[in-house]
């Protein structure tokens, strides 16, 4: 099923999505100054790539919920480009090159890959980063601001890590962001839990508008005392002096560079590690969508492929959908994609009009922000419920949570995958048939096996096991009526039983919906040389050539 957002008016859902869109607006702004900082960018190159983000590809893609920007996966990958490529010019000519390669990969409908991730290893990707977001905004809260907001990795830019620097913030504490941050986090807790149950009006003006609000007073009202707060507990927008500072900012790629097999190798490492992460984002914000809509993957490969095409054509970084804005858009109550391009019109709009103001907002309000949207993405109560599911579902989901906290992002999810993949490989192991054992009043066994609907290679293993258990003198009976795929080497399996069944005097039924042999002579015959499928009734057993 696929969804499309546009059946209802960009302003059908205002109501909602406006007030959402604030609210991502104020969790987007240092998270894109952020990423661009730890990624060796220029800071406006973050702000570039959260507004195409938003207008560009909220526009374009067929995500109701989903949020594009700039992501903090990508930020190793564009440090390193930007050194070993000869500077920012050329690497932009990789960002565009990557997205034409996303559009490749939506052409060729690569999109599909998104939902074959477990859903465990989603729900412990959204837990993971709502820890992480809760332990990386700590610092931010207490006015610690030494690492740039956006660095989500384990080990740190500054060579620390996520609880070294948490060990060093009792003697780091400054007053004044802390307060105010209390300050903030309190209304927003209050507006959440009280005020927007008693009136309309509290939904639409969002706690998280008001406390940004009172941050800026705050500032204002308390420069130069003791409890004020310093230039470097504050959002930095660059201020250009003059329209003409101001379209300095924006940089362009050097086309000149384009035979260059580096550029094409980061190109390609932008578009898969890019393209990742937004099938990712694109399953989880499904997940948390409470409208269960299905965003169809292959289109959001062309939406994002398109977004880094402009992005890099004017200077901007790198553009996946990301969880974190996302996320704060469904809990903020955004109904629809017009949320999304709101958003982005905002920091257009800002950054053109008022970055002055924007440059008074303390980051340890936005930091309370982030703390609330990651602990609704990091409820407790969810582990209880995951490990009430059985270690099938809770051992991939705690790999993929602590994989992301010590790790980072793809790393974690990579761990989360593998164990999710080795348990399918148990439970297809287990359920390749079903044993019943009976004791007949002779005193000799009788065997029933089931075979299950679909066994393949994965299933040797089992199978093979209990026919060589089997006792002297028993009997087998081999049903294999519910069977729509049995594999080759299954079949060969069979017919070596076949002969070692005579030898230990095990008289074998084969029950299935063709009628019942009892002792085969040969497995393959029954099995592969018996009439084709087509001559077959319809639903019956299709055995592999």
């Amino acid at each position: 099923m696929s969804t499309d957002n546009n059946s209802t008016s960009f302003f059908g859902n205002i109501k909602s999505d406006l007030p959402s869109s604030v609210v991502v607006f104020f969790v987007a702004l240092p998270l894109c100054l952020g990423i661009a900082l730890a990624s060796g960018a220029p800071l406006f190159s973050g702000l570039i790539a959260g507004i195409v983000g938003g207008i560009v590809v909220g526009a374009l893609s067929g995500s109701a919920i989903g949020v594009s920007g700039p992501a903090a996966g990508l930020a190793a990958i564009v440090l390193t480009a930007i050194g070993t490529l000869g500077g920012f010019e050329n690497f932009l000519l990789a960002v565009v090159l990557g997205g034409v390669i996303q559009l490749v990969f939506g052409l060729l409908k690569a999109g599909v890959i998104g939902y074959y991730f477990p859903s465990s290893v989603i729900k412990g990707m959204l837990t993971g980063i709502g820890i992480i977001i809760i332990l990386k905004q700590i610092p931010h809260f207490f006015g610690y601001d030494v690492v740039a907001e956006g660095d989500f990795a384990f080990l740190q830019a500054d060579g620390e890590t996520t609880f070294s620097e948490l060990s060093m913030l009792m003697q780091n504490i400054s007053m004044g962001p802390t307060i105010i941050a209390i300050i903030g986090l309190s209304i927003m807790l209050f507006w959440d839990k009280v005020l927007a149950k008693k009136a309309k009006f509290f939904k639409i003006v969002q706690g998280p508008f008001v406390a940004v609000l009172l941050g800026i007073i705050y500032f204002m009202a308390t420069k130069g005392t003791t409890y004020g707060i310093e230039s470097n507990h504050l959002v930095n927008v660059p201020i250009p002096s003059d329209f003409d500072s101001f379209l300095g900012q924006f940089s362009f790629p050097n086309f000149g560079e384009i035979g260059n097999p580096a550029i094409w190798v980061t190109a390609f490492t932008i578009a898969l590690v890019a393209s990742l992460e937004t099938l990712l984002c694109v399953e989880a914000t499904d997940k948390l969508d409470p409208e269960k809509r299905v965003t169809p993957t292959n289109r959001e490969l062309m939406a994002q492929g398109t977004g880094n095409i402009i992005s890099g054509m004017i200077g901007g970084l790198p553009i996946t959908q990301v969880i974190v804005r996302s996320s704060a858009n469904i809990q903020s109550g955004g109904k629809t994609k017009a949320s999304a391009i709101i958003h982005g019109m905002l920091l257009l709009i800002s950054v053109v009009l008022i970055p002055g103001l924007l440059n008074m907002i303390p980051l340890s309000v936005l930091a309370a922000i982030l703390l609330i949207v990651g602990f609704k993405l990091a409820k407790p109560g969810l582990f209880k419920v995951m490990y009430g599911l059985g270690w099938k579902q809770f051992v991939p989901f705690m790999v993929t949570v602590l994989g992301i906290v010590f790790t980072d992002l793809l790393i974690g999810i990579g761990m989360g995958l593998a164990v999710g993949i080795v348990v399918i490989l148990i439970k297809s192991y287990q359920n390749s048939h079903f044993l019943h054992v009976e004791d007949n009043s002779n005193g000799r066994h009788k065997i029933k096996m089931t075979l299950a609907e679909e066994v393949t290679f994965f299933n040797k293993g089992a199978i093979l096991k209990e026919l060589d258990q089997l006792p002297v003198n028993s009997f087998l009976e081999l049903d294999v009526r519910k069977t729509r795929y049995l594999d080759n080497d299954i079949i060969e399996i069979l017919e070596d039983f076949a002969i070692k069944a005579k030898n230990r005097n095990i008289d074998i039924k084969l029950v299935s919906e063709r009628g019942n042999v009892e002792n085969p002579e040969s497995f393959i015959e029954f099995f592969r040389l018996a009439p084709k499928p087509e001559l077959v009734e319809k639903g019956k057993l299709m055995f592999s050539e």
